[in-house]
């Protein structure tokens, strides 16, 4: 039976590359951020939440808001029998996690040279700052769920192995980026002054937003390749 709607695979393939663009943007996140402040700073930040108060906040903000409007609008599987929670809801607890770490900035830094945000001066620096590690904490969890959940368990064994690999590193990175931190504000001396030196926490941070970026992208080429039409096989004379 010919297929009533002739564009609906070309609306598929163009929100599969819309997927892979949100994996594209999180693969680069990281070292356009890097890159930038080097470049205009001469300086690399401890962590990436600290290029909102820098020159590079535009980056920082724009590319969480647009991941952040991809995972709230992605509708993901549905629920099946015996699951909790669909990729839906996850997504979109996600999406809105990521607004919640573009928009509430961590601590107000006395050397920075942007001033502060709207959600600073109504809730205070601190009360923006304890919503901005909540909010991170939430979207990388959320991000593992995914790749652990509907994403390796609908897959064929080599692409399952990725997405479980990718989802236990956000994983271990969310652990180690908490540490980390806990270290840096509170730690002994030299514990503290290994994380700020070795900017432990944004290399952490930075692993486990690669992680997430290569799961779309992995996802987002697959299903693509789903949606290509199967050529006739050819009639041999």
């Amino acid at each position: 039976m010919p297929d009533p709607d002739p564009n609906r695979d070309d609306v598929v393939r163009a929100y599969c590359r819309i997927r892979r663009a949100v994996g594209w943007l999180g693969l680069a996140l990281p070292v356009v951020l890097i890159l930038g402040g080097v470049l205009s700073q001469r300086a690399v930040e401890p962590s990436i939440s600290d290029y909102y108060h820098t020159l590079m906040r535009d980056a920082f903000v724009g590319v969480l808001t647009a991941i952040g409007l991809f995972l709230i609008t992605y509708p993901g599987h549905a629920r099946a029998r015996g699951e909790r929670l669909s990729d839906d809801l996850i997504s979109t607890v996600a999406g809105i996690a990521a607004f919640g770490v573009a928009y509430f900035p961590n601590e107000v830094r006395t050397n920075a040279n942007l001033l502060g945000s709207i959600t600073q001066q109504a809730l205070g620096a601190k009360a923006a700052a304890a919503a901005h590690y909540l909010s991170a904490i939430v979207f990388l969890t959320a991000l593992a769920a995914l790749c652990l959940g509907r994403f390796a368990r609908t897959a064929k064994p080599v692409r399952r192995r990725i997405y479980r690999a990718c989802g236990r590193t956000i994983l271990a990175m969310t652990v180690a980026v908490i540490v980390a931190s806990w270290f840096r504000i509170r730690g002994p001396e030299a514990p503290q002054k290994i994380v700020t030196d070795g900017r432990l926490v944004l290399w952490f941070e930075a692993v486990a937003v690669w992680a997430f970026a290569l799961a779309w992208l992995v996802k987002g080429r697959v299903e693509e390749r789903l949606t290509r039409p199967r050529k006739p096989p050819q009639r041999q004379g």
